[in-house]
């Protein structure tokens, strides 16, 4: 998924570092990515060194000079911390301390004692689809992470039958449901009614992420089986506690940051005001950076106190959960740091160059420049807003509800195929343990099966509406 803001958007749009020819831009980014995925799976070179070679080699071909490749690249790596690295941290946090305090135990005891091996995929994708409502892509994973690994291991489910239910919840609502930034400004810029593409977008979700989840995870349990990485399982405790957190307090903790943002969202909506008070108490509050930190601090008393902690063993507690997501961490910034360097060497713009004269329907129109950004710089939010921009003329003379679909058609295409260009491609690969051939076939397939099946409702919807 993408790491950018809604905010940073206008950094991509600068001048491009290069001067080179569509025809040569579209070499280079071949290049880069191939020397990327050779780096990694033939010389079994770290991802972080990997993804930095493939940045200066692609600002290599596309001829541009090697400072404004080098500043391109840190750029998009600091962004990418900036927006994703402190909220790893802040989750990682969160996890450790549900781990330590038994809460993580006492949820998933509570969904293994309730839901029976048929029903568990269909829960992890309902749990994935709530919690990812509100929330940035990298947010929700770092949440369920810890669900997710503990129930695949205490229930001997294999890891993809449980993680890719979890993964499609958390996708489809990034890239079809307002509030996430894709969707809103697609709304915006489609002039789209916001009400109008939420309703239609749950109903293009339903059945999208019912066949990307549990029907496609049967399939990648089988093209891949593994077990949870050890190292990123939360253990039980390692001494007997006394006591544990209550489910209730844990689920209230785990969803504190989940309603903050939810709550942000709705005060947009409803006030729309920059200068009114309560407006500005909810964007302070319901910002991620704001929401999980809070969410933090609750824990430290709802789980580490509840679990008797002692202020040193909560410190403890703090201090251990960060080594483990330090090389997850240079991955995903170095993604974006990969990303950045397409965006400012002009490929998104190359993709829309090219595209102009396309004379097709105007939702296939809209997911197929999405598709075509999407591949070529990674930011599913890149690919939203550019794709929305170019095909905006085209919706003032639709009805409401095709408008809407419009943005839904935008919406789908950029979630089209992650592969190495995608920090989100990187989170889930460390998260999970796989190598890049198995998160490919797992994580790249299901965003495409995403992508292709929301179109295809959105093709449907349009008509009989």
């Amino acid at each position: 998924m993408s790491t950018l803001n809604v905010e940073m958007l206008a950094a991509d749009a600068a001048e491009p570092i290069t001067s080179a020819g569509n025809a040569q831009l579209g070499i280079a980014v071949l290049v880069g990515i191939a020397v990327i995925v050779v780096l990694i799976t033939a010389f079994k070179l770290h991802a972080f060194l990997s993804l930095t070679i493939g940045s200066l080699a692609l600002g290599a071909v596309a001829g541009a000079p090697l400072d404004k490749v080098i500043t391109s690249f840190t750029t998009g790596l600091g962004s990418t911390v900036a927006s994703v690295g402190v909220l790893i941290a802040l989750g990682a946090i969160l996890g450790r301390l549900l781990a330590d305090s038994g809460g993580a135990d006492q949820i998933v005891d509570t969904i293994l004692a309730k839901a029976s091996g048929r029903v568990m995929p269909w829960a992890m994708v309902l749990i994935a689809a709530i919690v990812g409502l509100p929330l940035f892509f990298e947010i929700g994973i770092v949440l369920l992470i810890p669900v997710v690994l503990l129930v695949a291991k205490r229930g001997n489910f294999s890891l993809m039958r449980i993680g890719i239910p979890a993964l499609a919840g958390l996708s489809v609502m990034h890239g079809l449901i307002p509030p996430h930034p894709g969707p809103l400004v697609a709304v915006d810029a489609l002039g789209a009614n916001l009400g109008v593409t939420l309703a239609l977008g749950v109903v293009v979700a339903i059945p999208t992420v019912i066949i990307a989840g549990p029907v496609f995870s049967k399939y990648a349990a089988r093209w891949v089986d593994i077990q949870p990485p050890e190292k990123m399982i939360p253990q039980r405790p390692s001494e007997e506690l006394d006591t544990r957190p209550s489910f209730g307090a844990t689920v209230v903790t785990v969803l504190l940051p989940v309603v903050l943002m939810l709550g942000k969202a709705l005060v947009d909506i409803v006030i729309d005001d920059p200068k009114d008070s309560v407006q500005r108490v909810a964007d302070v509050v319901g910002s991620p950076l704001i929401a999980l930190l809070l969410a933090v601090l609750v824990g430290l008393f709802t789980l580490g106190r509840a679990a008797g902690f002692t202020k040193d063993r909560l410190s403890s507690t703090v201090e251990k959960s960060l080594a483990p997501i330090a090389g997850v961490l240079l991955i995903v910034a170095a993604g974006g740091g990969f990303k950045q360097t397409l965006v400012d060497s002009g490929v998104g713009q190359m993709i829309l160059d090219i595209s102009k004269d396309w004379s097709i329907p105007a939702l296939l129109l809209g997911w197929l420049i999405a598709v075509a950004i999407r591949l070529a710089t990674g930011s599913a939010t890149v690919a939203t807003i550019s794709a929305a921009g170019l095909v905006a003329p085209l919706a003032a003379d639709m009805s409401s509800t095709h408008v809407a679909l419009l943005v839904l058609a935008v919406g789908a295409g950029s979630l089209f195929f992650s592969h190495v260009n995608d920090a989100g491609f990187w989170l889930v690969k460390e998260y999970f343990g796989m190598d890049v051939g198995q998160t490919i076939k797992t994580w790249s397939v299901m965003e495409t099966i995403i992508s292709v099946v929301s179109l295809g409702c959105v093709l449907l919807l349009s008509l009989v509406l």
